[in-house]
């Protein structure tokens, strides 16, 4: 039973990071990252070419994490893949005793840097999910044949709380669990109320699985401006740009850098610290976009301990 499970199936709250291989083979970078994690999250989510853009697999970074001690969870997305591919993936991150998985459709590659790459989507996300569910139960590939060996994982998938109609996202996450989906992890959320008005859909909607909120700490009023504008489902509300534009305007006039990032991190510690102790959901994905180093300091200043 991998970590993250324990933690989720066991009432305890869960912490998961995330990073992104490089666009290289030197692994170097992600390995002193994930140090600073050790001990701090229960798992580190392996960005499976996020955005469409050329990077080292995420298989590649998980077996590495695996082999130092750490519990990688293998994001999956189906657009480079055939579902032989992604099933033989998957094989191979059972050899390295990887046992988490999060299940993505992905973006499209024309929003990527290789745009001449064809996309694939033989599978979705709801397809990768019942893919796995029946190799597991069944032990047989995606094409009825017996497997000698079968690998078994704590399948994940993602969310989009913030969405208009929210109802197809509720549907959606129907749809997902149905598939086998055990836990999921949110897109970034910046509002407690809005994390517990999806909530209640979700419990209304009778919708078991154990849900972790995504946390993105914010850096700069542009950034959140930028997301608010080009991101889909993110909603960071205006108290929060404006709190980071002040901070901006005080470093100006008193010739100090980086005010604006340590609010950021405040904000994400004090969303953490809410989200905990009124049990809004089962945990947090934290997204650092290369500011790993920044995660323990978020927790400490939440009171998050494993």
């Amino acid at each position: 039973m991998s970590a993250l499970q324990n933690a989720l199936e066991n009432g305890i709250f869960g912490v998961t990071a995330e990073m992104a291989p490089p666009k290289g083979f030197d692994f170097t970078e992600q390995m002193e990252a994930a140090e600073v994690l050790r001990g701090k999250v229960h798992s580190i989510n392996v960005t499976d070419m996020q955005s469409a853009c050329l990077k080292a697999s995420s298989l590649g970074l998980c077996a590495k994490l695996k082999l130092a001690g750490l519990e990688p969870i293998i994001q999956m997305t189906g657009r480079d893949r055939s579902r032989m591919a992604i099933m033989g993936e998957f094989l191979s991150a059972g050899a390295f005793g990887i046992d988490t998985m999060l299940a993505l459709t992905g973006d499209h590659t024309v929003v990527g840097d290789c745009k001449a790459s064809k996309p694939v989507f033989d599978l979705d996300s709801v397809g990768i999910l019942k893919m796995l569910t029946k190799m597991e139960a069944t032990n047989t590939d995606c094409g009825g044949n017996a497997l000698t060996s079968t690998p078994h994982f704590y399948k994940g998938a993602a969310v989009t709380p913030v969405y208009d109609p929210v109802w197809l996202q509720i549907n959606k996450l129907k749809k997902k669990v149905d598939a086998g989906a055990e836990y999921v992890q949110t897109q970034a959320m910046f509002s407690a109320d809005a994390l517990e008005d999806f909530m209640n859909l979700v419990a209304k909607e009778n919708i078991k699985v154990h849900l972790m909120a995504g946390i993105i700490p914010l850096k700069a009023a542009g950034m959140a401006k930028y997301m608010n504008e080009n991101v889909p489902g993110i909603a960071v509300p205006d108290a929060m740009i404006e709190r980071l534009s002040a901070a901006a305007a005080e470093g100006k006039e008193k010739g100090v850098k980086g005010l604006p990032a340590k609010l950021g991190i405040e904000m994400a510690a004090e969303l953490i610290a809410k989200i905990k102790d009124e049990k809004l959901c089962d945990g947090v994905h934290i997204m650092a976009i290369g500011a790993e180093k920044n995660v323990p300091i978020i927790l400490e200043k939440a009171g998050i301990a494993l």
